[in-house]
């Protein structure tokens, strides 16, 4: 997490906008931590780069397939006794991100992650 913030801030990301990501990354490590890799052990790795004009962050596990993008949003408008457990950290991630995307290539999940606005100016 201090590696993917000291990068971000490093982009010109505002605080808010960090604090966005990070959430964002805690998410996603622990959906891989819980799931990934049905309770043997397992790692992953996170690169960061500039592209176009974003921010890049793919986060890369060996861990059982999983497309985020392909998750149905959990209804937060139903009431609390008729939800569905679980899903709301896609939704976090789909929509705290301005673009997720995922491939599976190699036997690796890659869930790729961008934040359009890249130079963004702090207070």
């Amino acid at each position: 997490m201090s590696f993917v913030s000291e990068w971000a801030q490093g982009q010109g990301m505002a605080p808010e906008r960090i604090n966005e990501i990070q959430l964002v990354l805690e998410e996603a490590f622990v959906n891989i931590c819980r799931y990934a890799y049905s309770g043997r052990r397992g790692d992953f790795e996170v690169n960061c780069f500039s592209e176009s004009g974003s921010s890049v962050i793919e986060i890369i596990d060996s861990g059982i397939p999983f497309d985020i993008t392909a998750q149905a949003l959990p209804d937060i408008t139903a009431d609390i006794s008729e939800r569905r457990i679980g899903g709301i950290g896609c939704l976090l991630i789909k929509n705290l991100m301005d673009k997720v995307v995922y491939r599976r290539e190699n036997g690796k999940n890659i869930l790729r992650l961008t934040d359009l606005l890249q130079k963004q100016e702090t207070p």
